[in-house]
């Protein structure tokens, strides 16, 4: 789950000032706007559990397409055959190895 029982008290609280300043000017007995603010408190504490689910399942879960496109690469190797080797020439192959060793030492 993402985040902290930390997250889950932030929302309390803002739950419970949020309650109590919208009620604070209202003509309303003072111990009635306390309480449900309490209240409000609580629902805000349990409504961040559900918060910080749907982030970590949105941040955290993968997508099934990646997984596909692996599965296929995967049972699709390749395979070089014999005659793919036997059309290149291997005087040309010489030439162009000492040719890439040769420009190693300029490229650094």
């Amino acid at each position: 789950m993402f985040g902290s029982i930390l997250y889950n008290l932030w929302g309390a609280l803002g739950s419970f000032c949020l309650y109590f300043f919208i009620n604070f000017l209202k003509p309303v007995p003072p111990l009635s706007i306390i309480l449900k603010s309490f209240i409000a408190a609580i629902v805000g504490f349990l409504l961040m559990y559900v918060v910080r689910y749907l982030i970590t399942y949105i941040c955290y879960t993968p997508e099934e397409e990646e997984h596909i496109e692996d599965d296929e690469q995967v049972a699709k190797p390749v395979q070089a055959t014999p005659e793919e080797f036997a059309e290149e020439n291997p005087e040309e192959v010489a030439n162009v190895v000492k040719t890439m060793m040769h420009e190693e030492p300029a490229a650094q």
